[in-house]
C-alpha cells in the first residue's frame, strides 16, 4: 500500500508516493527521474546502484525508501554540490573530481559500474585524501566493471586524490 514519503535527495526535498519496502532504486529512478543509480544485480552486489546516504556507499537496490527517511541522499547527479558543500567551495564545480579523473583517464566505457565506482571513490576521498593503491583497492573491491577497466579506474581514483589535494599533475 502506498504512502507518502518525504526524502531528501541531492539537497533537495521529496514527497513520494510509494510502499515504504520499495527499493530506493526503484524510487529515484521511476519516481525522480534520476539516471545515476543503474539495476544492475538486484542483489548489492555490483555495486552499479550505489548512493550515498549521509555520505556512506548504500546499495540502493536493496534498500528500503523508508530507510532513508530523515537522512540525505546524494546520487552522481549529486556529487558535485556534495562535494563544494564538503570543502566549503562557493560554488559547485561541473563535475566531481572523480567523475572528472573518470573522463580524463577514459576509464568508463559501456556505463555499467561508472556510477557505482564514482560513488564510492567519492566517499573513499571524502574520508582518506591521499589513499595508498592497496586503500584503493581495498575500497573498491565489491565493484564490479563488466568492461576490465580497473587500472584505468585506479589511476582515475589517484588523479582525483591529487587533483583535490592541489597536486598538479
Amino acid at each position: 500500500m502506498a504512502s507518502e514519503l518525504k526524502i531528501r535527495v541531492n539537497e533537495r526535498e521529496w514527497r513520494v508516493a510509494v510502499a515504504p519496502d520499495t527499493p530506493l532504486l526503484y524510487v529515484l529512478s521511476n519516481e525522480l527521474l534520476l539516471q545515476g543509480p543503474r539495476f544492475g544485480c538486484g542483489l548489492a552486489q555490483c555495486g552499479s546502484c550505489s548512493v550515498l546516504v549521509n555520505g556512506m556507499e548504500t546499495r540502493s537496490c536493496v534498500t528500503p525508501v523508508s530507510a532513508v527517511q530523515g537522512k540525505s541522499v546524494t546520487t552522481l547527479e549529486g556529487l558535485p554540490a556534495w562535494y563544494a558543500a564538503q570543502k566549503k567551495l562557493p560554488q559547485a564545480p561541473a563535475l566531481h573530481p572523480v567523475q572528472q579523473a573518470m573522463i580524463d583517464e577514459q576509464a568508463v566505457q559501456c556505463g555499467y559500474c561508472f556510477n557505482g565506482m564514482i560513488v564510492k571513490a567519492s566517499e573513499l576521498l571524502s574520508k582518506v585524501p591521499q589513499p595508498t593503491e592497496a586503500q584503493i583497492r581495498s575500497a573498491m573491491n565489491g565493484h564490479l566493471c563488466r568492461c576490465g577497466t580497473y587500472p584505468r579506474i585506479l589511476k582515475a581514483i589517484q588523479r582525483a586524490a591529487q587533483t583535490m589535494a592541489g597536486i598538479a599533475r
